[in-house]
């Protein structure tokens, strides 16, 4: 990215603006590239001086996937102007105004362009089918918006659902009744109708559309960039950035994304299921690959049709991050424990349900619309608290200076910057992971692509730019022998052409695998993971009393856990997992013997 930013900057003046942090990107900085979000942001914005930086505010759930603190959303936005975010796209995963309204106003106080979003779902040219998401209903949170005194105002088309009559009968509908708003249309071209969609915004009264370059674009991403510019070129909507600008960008990604060719999910064409399942684009590819980490792979069509399912019987809900989180858990707990919708009604007083959809029907990411399921909702939510308001207002502020001391007696005295608290604020465990990973090596962003992906050759040579004028010349010269009792290694090289050792952990070498004992069916005192997953923590000793649906540990499997409650009351006879341990389905959490 720093490569090219200077080049962008130039080729890409006259865009309204980049995208810094969507969806995940956030999250997945630190949590699996190992960077710093912030310095990125820091990084860019030094490169491109001259183009706005955008993001998406999740409203109160900022940029994570759970309800924080008013004050952490304040402060987050406030820290995100300072180093260089413009426009801030502020959604709520249920259109939930009241979320809406705090975003908007954390915006405002930071001094930023504030963007305030409706995010699309199901068809305003067939209202039949999702009765409760029509024109009028979009109208009237848009009316609700504009009377906020907003800047701009979005439109996401999180899943590529907005189709090219249906944009524009809406988009048109929003100009006729505003003529003066600005409008931002943002979608992703799953369904292959996503270039068709956004000329039809532009021509209906859309100010801005969000494209990718074209060899980033298509399928779960934005639509094509160089397709959208070449067709408006020398018409009334004129981008008036030369398609051969688009081209030159398009080299570098083309080649740049062979290099993350191992992690490409394979999705080879358009997928116009997406219509009767709904899911966003930004889930789609995870979904798939977290289907394929449960065992599920093979099972992606009935992943599909369950997500689909999920989402009836939860009341058909507006689907984006985290509501679509909740909708995806739900989908994957049915699929692998060979449950339908109709299943999970009936028996829902009984089941283990994933966090998400728990805390979902508590209330913790709002009030959907229509409300909840109620008799689902209580099945599920039993006696857990519940909110029926918004859940911010219930959440006592964060006290920023304790954060600061606990963070510090564990990474060190003067080591955590303000930013370092909102990272630390929004994603405990993953930010302490980063640290951690931080201390051990350094800093990873430094490393070329090529070699942070796979290792050196032997006599294979490098150089790494520490800063100006600094740079590290490395020769990889051979590897010692395996260390059986530490499982770890001498690696030999040359620094700068002096001779350097180090001795570092094999991360190849496996620990055996111990056979668990299974649950028997058959046994209703026996409690068997309902998931693959590992188990983040235990919350029943031997010797317990338990009463049925207690919880008795918690699976964490790809950002997805799951409550494992007790089938059945009585007392715990034995317990045969501990915090660490990974599961598969069916495996033996503990046993119960009734009083």
């Amino acid at each position: 990215m720093e490569r090219i930013a200077p080049t962008t900057a130039h080729a890409l003046a006259g865009a309204f603006a980049l995208e810094m942090w969507g969806g995940a990107t956030f999250d997945v900085a630190m949590r699996f590239l190992h960077e710093d979000p912030w310095d990125r942001l820091d990084r860019l914005r030094a490169l491109v001086p001259n183009i706005p930086f955008q993001m998406l505010l999740r409203g109160a759930n900022a940029v994570g996937y759970t309800s924080y603190p008013d004050n952490v959303v304040y402060e987050f936005c406030k820290q995100a102007r300072a180093h260089g975010v413009d426009v801030f796209r502020v959604f709520d995963s249920l259109n939930y105004v009241e979320n809406l309204k705090l975003g908007i106003d954390a915006v405002r106080q930071a001094n930023g362009v504030v963007e305030a979003t409706v995010c699309y779902t199901g068809d305003v040219t067939n209202p039949a089918r999702h009765p409760k998401y029509t024109l009028e209903y979009y109208l009237d949170i848009v009316d609700e918006l504009v009377a906020l005194d907003i800047h701009i105002l979005g439109i996401k088309d999180m899943a590529g659902l907005l189709k090219p009559r249906a944009a524009r009968l809406l988009i048109g509908a929003i100009r006729e009744r505003h003529p003066d708003l600005p409008i931002h249309v943002h979608t992703h071209d799953t369904a292959g109708a996503g270039v068709a969609s956004m000329i039809a915004c532009v021509e209906a009264g859309a100010d801005i559309i969000d494209l990718a370059v074209d060899s980033m674009s298509g399928v779960t991403s934005q639509p094509c960039m160089g397709a959208v510019v070449s067709a408006l070129e020398g018409s009334e909507y004129d981008t008036g950035i030369p398609p051969e600008t688009v081209h030159t960008l398009n080299a570098y990604w083309e080649q740049t994304r062979l290099l993350y060719s191992c992690f490409d999910p394979g999705v080879k064409a358009a997928d116009t299921s997406v219509y009767a399942h709904e899911m966003p684009g930004g889930q789609y590819t995870n979904l798939l690959f977290q289907a394929q980490s449960l065992g599920l792979g093979s099972r992606w069509k009935d992943v599909k049709a369950a997500y689909a399912e999920a989402n009836r019987i939860c009341g058909d809900l507006v689907k984006v991050t985290p509501s679509s989180k909740v909708v995806g858990d739900m989908a994957q707990f049915m699929v692998s424990n060979h449950l339908s919708g109709d299943d999970v009604l009936e028996r829902a007083a009984t089941l283990s349900f994933p966090r998400s959809v728990v805390e979902f029907f508590q209330g913790y990411l709002g009030q959907p619309v229509g409300g909840f399921p109620e008799e689902l909702r209580a099945a599920i939510v039993r006696d857990a608290p519940r909110i029926d308001g918004r859940p911010g207002a219930a959440l006592a502020p964060l006290d920023f200076d304790q954060l600061r001391r606990d963070l510090e007696d564990k990474w060190g005295p003067g080591s955590i910057r303000d930013v370092d608290l909102l990272s630390a604020a929004l994603y405990p465990a993953v930010f302490d992971e980063f640290q951690a990973v931080r201390q051990k090596y350094g800093n990873l962003s430094l490393i070329p692509t090529p070699l942070f992906l796979s290792p050196l050759d032997i006599n294979e040579e490098i150089q790494v730019q520490l800063d100006v004028g600094k740079r590290l010349i490395i020769r990889y010269v051979a590897l010692g022998p395996l260390q059986t009792d530490t499982a770890r290694r001498d690696v030999y090289f040359e620094l700068n052409g002096e001779p350097r050792v180090a001795t570092v952990d094999d991360a190849s070498v496996k620990p055996e695998v111990v056979a668990r004992a299974r649950a028997d069916p058959a046994d209703k005192g026996q409690l068997g993971a309902p998931m693959s997953g590992a188990v983040v923590e235990v919350k029943v000793a031997v010797g317990d009393s338990v009463a049925a649906g207690q919880a008795v540990c918690i699976l964490s499997a790809m950002k997805m856990e799951t409550v494992v409650g007790a089938p059945a009351a009585g007392v715990v006879k034995s317990l045969d997992v501990a915090v660490g341990d990974n599961l598969g389905t069916g495996d033996l959490i503990c046993s119960i013997a009734s009083e």
